[in-house]
């Protein structure tokens, strides 16, 4: 469903269209990663969650960078693009199929009902608070990053008056790119071999603020360069662990894929949020200062959320 999705979105020229289908790639790529984040929960040892959790974590910046590369570089056209990068995805999801899942024995499986269903989307926070504080985190610090990225194109052209903002962007996005991925696979292993979980989220999130404080206190773009290595590597030790961090914290070991479901829903939406906030702020204030300060207070306010789990170091 991603890789045709992905295909269809090369031909589209109305904006409608082009909605529709980057939403219908949204949901193949949501189903994969609810079905890859509970593969974790069910086969990986606790110990070496983090580990695992970092390196799926890692590979989604790598593609971003190999992605630019491809759709620059090798290819050009939006349609030969999309439908490399759809190749690649598909190619690169069959090794997975190799792995042996040991299904439900059929008296074991409970009848699915769309009531059933809708019934099982609400954990009560007061049964299960630590549930709803990893969740609250998440979603207040995807919340921070979406608003510290997202507008950082017009935060160049527009806040600093830069004349090579797109070059430009396209630096900052590798700093924190490599960042995530230094980040994702040295703290998700560290976090194993520590057995914490906690002080590492809490570290991530406010990592975030700092960053996204730096530019709105000091609209420089060399300030901003560091700031993307400060955001880069709070946003990578926050994917790696902060999933580690949720697969302790569900409540219902037959229903892992649901409840990670709704984990990875804290960190999709709000990136769809975070922009259109941030435009508002910018329309209200006619500066993006007061975007990066939402920005950080999101961050720092997702410290303070994930600092209230009690089940988990």
């Amino acid at each position: 469903m991603f890789a045709l999705a992905l295909v269809a979105l090369g031909f589209q020229t109305e904006l409608w269209a082009i909605g529709a289908t980057w939403i219908a790639a949204t949901v193949g790529f949501c189903i994969m990663t609810a079905a890859l984040t509970a593969t974790i929960s069910d086969q990986v040892p606790v110990g070496q969650r983090g580990f695992v959790s970092g390196w799926m974590s890692a590979p989604q910046a790598v593609g971003i960078i190999v992605g630019l590369v491809l759709v620059t570089m090798v290819v050009t056209g939006t349609v030969a693009g999309y439908a490399l990068i759809a190749a690649a995805l598909v190619v690169l999801t069959l090794p997975f199929l190799r792995r042996h899942d040991e299904p439900l024995a059929p008296g074991e499986r409970a009848r699915v009902t769309a009531r059933g269903v809708a019934q099982s989307l609400w954990i009560g926070p007061r049964a299960h608070p630590d549930f709803g504080w990893t969740l609250l985190s998440r979603v207040l610090v995807s919340i921070g990053n979406a608003l510290g990225t997202g507008l950082l194109l017009y935060f160049l052209m527009f806040g600093l008056g830069d004349a090579n903002a797109e070059t430009d962007l396209i630096v900052l996005t590798l700093i924190y790119m490599v960042f995530v991925i230094v980040a994702s696979l040295g703290f998700g292993t560290l976090s194993d071999r520590l057995g914490r979980r906690r002080v590492f989220v809490f570290v991530a999130a406010a990592l975030q603020g700092l960053a996204a404080l730096l530019l709105a206190l000091v609209p420089d773009l060399t300030v901003a360069m560091i700031a993307a290595g400060l955001l880069g590597l709070g946003y990578g030790c926050f994917l790696s662990v902060d999933q580690a961090l949720a697969t302790q914290v569900l409540p219902d070991p037959a229903a892992r894929g649901k409840d990670l479901g709704i984990m990875n829903i804290a960190t999709a939406v709000p990136q769809s949020l975070g922009p259109l906030l941030g435009a508002a702020a910018v329309v209200a204030t006619g500066s993006f200062t007061l975007v990066f300060l939402l920005s950080a207070a999101f961050g720092i306010a997702g410290a303070v959320a994930v600092m209230r789990v009690r089940s988990v170091r």
